[in-house]
């Protein structure tokens, strides 16, 4: 939100009011640990009248946990204001607060948040001697506008709300951080657009605008840059973010109201600031190996019944291509019905049974669902009388026509209606059904009353968390802790602890192709570990090159799902049936050889999952988070670390033309056994292969070719042993028992040792090398 018109001056009808000086500071000491608490005036203090008539800003450090300073601006404190996120990792007892006539100071581990005493203000953070980044001069502004300010003041205007009616905040505060020079900024939830932020303005309001849009389903208000540390602005409401562009030597922050707080985390690397994150919001959940199969769908607007769907599942068995989980889109209910839990009687007359001859087939299902009723259901008449649905401010239902006609919101902060949905959920999975695509909750209108009085700006981004959680909730009652994952389209802060997301509406081409890979990234880089996304595009029908270009990519992504609007995505559909695998160039080939390679993988790609659930760190890995300090990864957005030693730089192109970046180092190229060093390739690659290389130092543990990918990952695996230096441990943990095996690796000049703990059987080698058989659970490998 832009308050100012150049250095100088305020737009017309914008009033702000900075903290001029750090007038007083006062250390304080309590059972939560050391506070800084400071008075700013809006003015600088010469005389005692200087203190009349002017506002004043309290401005509180304290810390939650280690390594994180948490600011907290206010105006006037007994205004009512909207709580933060879910800190759920926040600790007692940090923060070591100092003030004396140098000025103040919060100590929180590594990190120090230092306050200058007098004029002018200046809050700085600093760790291992520098500073990280700064609110200096004019930073702190509390707003005021005037109606006809020329300031996009609601979110209707700038982001896709659904509903107008509430009226544009007439006070703000905003923050601004230094930016220094080279300083890059990441994060801020599924941004499609560029993976640097800097020049950028971003509101923070989920919206349904697909992938080729400035909106986002899945806004989140924390950001991390290259410098070693990351901002969470805690608000769920609107979040307006200039990100060095109204004024370029700073990332500005504004939300609506009387009080603002953001939380600076420390890494000092970008993985350790995602680490910290997490540990602070809640680590995602352990994502079971199911998941990581290959997901089919009916797709979206297409015919199907039970004959179609066993159409398609004996095709890709007459394949020979592994499937894992078979998915119901919207129209497994009946249409204009959604949401109403019950199976269309004209195409599933039982549901049951289909269910369990699928089961019997080794697949997992999928069914669809969102948080809206539509009026023709039966469902609507039952949550409208007992108060389970969202209310205008006059007590009628708010309803309207978009996506179902007469739909009306499930009102989740109603204790009631949130077990009454769980109750259909659970009926749901009673069924067969053992995983939900939780689809939509960005369209959440701010013309409303919710049931326990939340404010309506702040609830149309916290509204996603409560959906989520509800239908998480039952998915892991029903089925156990490490056994439910939800495939979901909107989130925010707090949406990372509830795998697994997908990058939404996109379009057949390179071009979305593309762009849902930055999106994906932006989103990892936002605290997020799992991410999909739609193989060939949901909206349009992708051409072969297309298809299969994406099925390389899909497929190299932590999950994989084949899924469109009016077309199916039977791998088949995309080429000549009768002419396939003559060259090993078709659909089918191509999706057969990368399904088998992700389960040949499982071993490796199952403990990054694991490592993400005890850890924060993503799965899919932009450059910038595992390369810190090499300036040739910094704006990379077309390749990524699939785990840490995995590099993967899909092909966008028909040709199969494609240039892409090697840190330092000697890699080994997967599919060829190729080594190379740092730099620069540009190749071109046939439909069965894309640039796939493994890390220096590596030791990756391979299964069989197994037809599912919830193997034993500890029955005579493979472990590869590549070119480096370093000595390493890696562990594989059994999908069902989480039982851990390790595998020790000790070089030696032309070789390694190679020992199992426990003691079981496996096979080794140096990459290139001869197989060596471990029965013993120790093997020698030489070159």
């Amino acid at each position: 939100m832009k308050f100012t018109d150049g250095f100088w001056h305020t737009r017309p009808g914008v009033d702000a009011q900075y903290a001029a000086e750090a007038y007083d500071i006062e250390a304080r000491d309590d059972a939560d640990g050391g506070r800084l608490v400071v008075l700013a005036p809006t003015r600088v203090i010469t005389g005692r009248g200087d203190t009349l008539n002017r506002a004043l800003l309290t401005v509180t450090l304290s810390s939650p946990l280690e390594g994180v300073v948490k600011v907290r601006i206010e105006h006037h404190r007994g205004a009512r204001t909207t709580a933060g996120f879910d800190l759920l990792g926040a600790e007692p007892g940090h923060g070591v607060a100092a003030a004396g006539p140098a000025g103040g100071t919060l100590e929180s581990g590594p990190l120090r948040a230092r306050v200058s005493p007098g004029d002018p203000w200046d809050l700085t953070f600093e760790a291992g001697g520098a500073v990280l980044t700064r609110s200096g001069h004019k930073s702190i502004g509390y707003v005021t506008l005037s109606p006809d300010a020329p300031v996009a003041a609601d979110p209707a205007g700038v982001a896709g709300v659904t509903t107008t009616g509430r009226a544009p905040s007439s006070s703000y505060l905003h923050n601004q951080l230094s930016l220094g020079v080279g300083e890059l900024v990441y994060g801020l939830g599924e941004r499609f657009g560029p993976l640097v932020k800097n020049g950028q303005s971003v509101d923070i309001w989920n919206a349904d605008g697909g992938t080729s849009s400035e909106q986002a389903y899945k806004n989140v208000p924390f950001y991390l840059t290259n410098r070693g540390y990351g901002v969470l602005v805690n608000h769920p409401e609107h979040v307006s973010f200039e990100v060095g562009s109204e004024a370029v030597e700073q990332v500005q922050f504004s939300v609506p109201g009387e009080a603002l707080e953001y939380l600076v985390i420390y890494g000092p690397t970008p993985a350790q600031v995602v680490e910290r994150y997490t540990a602070l919001t809640g680590r995602p959940a352990k994502v079971p190996a199911w998941s990581y199969g290959l997901w089919l769908s009916t797709s979206f607007t297409t015919d199907y019944d039970e004959a179609t769907v066993n159409r398609f599942i004996d095709g890709m068995a007459e394949r020979d291509l592994p499937l894992s989980v078979f998915h119901f889109d919207t129209f497994w209910m009946r249409d204009f019905s959604w949401t109403d839990f019950e199976w269309d009687p004209r195409v599933f007359p039982d549901p049951e049974g289909m269910l369990a001859r699928l089961h019997e087939r080794g697949l997992k299902v999928s069914a669809w669902l969102n948080p809206y009723i539509a009026q023709r259901g039966a469902l609507f008449d039952e949550a409208a009388a007992a108060g389970y649905l969202v209310r205008r401010p006059d007590g009628s239902v708010w309803q309207w026509d978009r996506w179902q006609a007469g739909m009306g919101l499930v009102d989740f902060t109603n204790p009631a209606a949130r077990a009454w949905y769980q109750g259909k959920v659970r009926t749901l999975l009673a069924q067969g059904v053992d995983t939900i695509k939780t689809d939509f909750g960005e369209r959440v209108p701010t013309d409303v009353v919710w049931h326990d009085g939340s404010d309506p700006g702040a609830m149309h981004n916290w509204y996603t968390q409560l959906y989520n959680e509800a239908v998480f909730e039952v998915l892991e009652e029903v089925r156990g802790t490490g056994d439910a994952v939800v495939f979901a389209r909107s989130a925010t802060v707090g949406g990372h602890r509830l795998p697994v997301h997908w990058g939404g509406d996109n379009s057949s081409s390179f071009e979305s192709m593309a762009e849902s890979l930055r999106g994906g990234l932006s989103l990892t880089l936002s605290g997020f570990s799992f991410w999909s996304h739609d193989i060939g595009g949901f909206e349009g029908t992708p051409d072969p090159a297309v298809f299969k270009r994406w099925v390389a990519f899909g497929l190299m992504s932590s999950h994989s799902r084949l899924h469109g609007s009016q077309n199916y995505r039977v791998p088949w559909a995309f080429d000549d049936d009768s002419a396939r695998e003559a060259d090993g160039q078709d659909a089918v080939s191509v999706t057969r050889r990368f399904t088998r390679l992700k389960l040949e993988l499982m071993p490796y790609l199952y403990q990054a999952g694991v490592e993400a659930h005890e850890r924060g760190v993503p799965v899919m890995r932009a450059m910038a988070l595992e390369f810190p300090g090499d300036p040739a990864v910094e704006y990379l957005d077309r390749q990524y670390l699939l785990g840490r030693d995995l590099l993967v730089a899909p092909v966008f192109s028909a040709a199969g033309d494609v240039t892409y970046y090697l840190p330092a180092g000697t890699w080994t190229n997967l599919l060829t056994g190729e080594t190379a060093g740092g730099g620069w390739r540009t190749e071109r690659h046939d439909f069965s292969s894309l640039p796939l290389w493994v890390r220096e130092d590596a030791v990756l543990v391979t299964g069989p070719g197994a037809d599912r990918p919830d193997y034993d990952y500890a029955e005579n695996p493979l472990v590869t042993v590549y070119l480096g230096t370093a000595d390493r441990t890696v562990a594989v943990t059994h999908p069902e028992t989480g039982e851990v095996t390790t595998f020790a690796v000790v070089r030696s000049d032309g070789g390694a040792t190679v020992t199992a703990s426990p003691a079981v059987p496996f096979r080794a080698r140096l990459a290139g090398g001869e197989t060596v058989e471990a029965s013993a659970g120790t093997a020698e490998v030489r070159a």
